[in-house]
C-alpha cells in the first residue's frame, strides 16, 4: 500500500517552513527490508516521519541559537525541522538518522524551502555504521525526543562524545520519557556540565511538558 503524505506550512519564529510528512503514525513501507535490517520495527517505522512537539520546541530554539563559525549536528533528525530552520538561517548543519527514509524526506523538504542541500549522514549510535566515518567534530550538537529506551542513554552519550569538538555545546529537548538521569551521568563522563530548563508549550497541536537539557564542555 503506498504511503500517504501530509503537506503543511509550519511557522517557526520568522521562518515559514514547508514540510512533507507522513499522513499519520499508521504509515509503513519497507519492501526491501532496510528498516528491519536496522532494527526498526513496523510499529516504530513511522516515528521518523511525523512532526513531534519536542521537534517543534527544538526548531524554535534554533531560531536564536548562535550559528556563526559553528559546525552543527542534528542527531536523530527525523523529519528535520530544526535542521531546516538552521538551513534557512544559513548555518553549516549536518543531519543524521538511522531510518532509511529520513534522507529522502529531508532532501525533499530542503529543496522546497532554501537553495542548496542539508548534508545528511545515515548512522546509528553504536559506532559500527560505516556512514559514521563521514562525520567530523562539531561545535553544537542538537536533538529532540531521543531517549526512548534505557540502552540509548549510553549509546547517545558515546556518539556525542565521538563527534563533539573539544569546546562544544549540546541541546537536547527531552519530553521526560525516562532514562534522562543515565544520559546526564554518561555525558558527565565525557566532560560535559549540565543545566536544564522546564518547558510548558500548551499552544502546540500536542501540548508539550518537558525540559531542555543543555550541556557545555571546554
Amino acid at each position: 500500500m503506498p504511503l500517504r503524505y501530509r503537506r503543511q506550512v509550519v511557522q517557526v519564529g520568522p521562518h515559514r517552513i514547508r514540510l512533507r510528512t507522513l499522513m499519520d503514525r499508521q504509515q509503513f513501507s519497507d519492501p526491501l527490508g532496510a528498516a528491519a535490517a536496522a532494527g526498526i520495527s513496523p510499529a516504530s517505522w513511522p516515528i521518523f516521519g511525523v512532526l513531534w512537539p519536542a521537534g517543534r520546541i527544538l526548531a524554535n530554539l534554533m531560531t536564536t541559537e548562535p550559528i556563526d563559525n559553528r559546525h552543527i549536528l542534528e542527531v536523530g533528525c527525523g523529519i528535520g525541522l530544526a535542521s531546516l530552520v538552521l538551513q534557512a538561517r544559513g548555518a553549516d548543519v549536518t543531519a543524521t538518522d538511522q531510518h532509511p527514509e529520513a534522507e529522502a524526506f529531508l532532501r525533499h523538504n530542503a529543496a522546497r524551502n532554501q537553495p542548496g542541500e542539508i548534508h545528511f549522514v545515515r548512522a546509528d549510535w553504536g559506532g559500527s555504521d560505516p556512514g559514521e566515518s563521514a562525520l567530523h567534530e562539531f561545535d553544537l550538537i542538537i536533538g529532540s525526543d531521543l531517549l526512548y529506551e534505557a540502552p540509548q542513554a549510553k549509546l547517545l552519550a558515546e556518539f556525542i562524545g565521538r563527534h563533539a569538538a573539544a569546546a562544544c555545546d549540546v541541546v537536547i529537548v527531552d519530553p521526560r520519557r525516562g532514562n534522562t538521569s543515565r544520559f546526564v551521568s554518561r555525558m558527565g563522563d565525557h566532560g560535559f556540565l549540565n543545566t536544564e530548563d522546564t518547558v510548558h508549550a500548551l499552544d502546540e497541536p500536542e501540548p508539550f511538558r518537558g525540559r531542555v537539557l543543555r550541556f557545555t564542555r571546554g
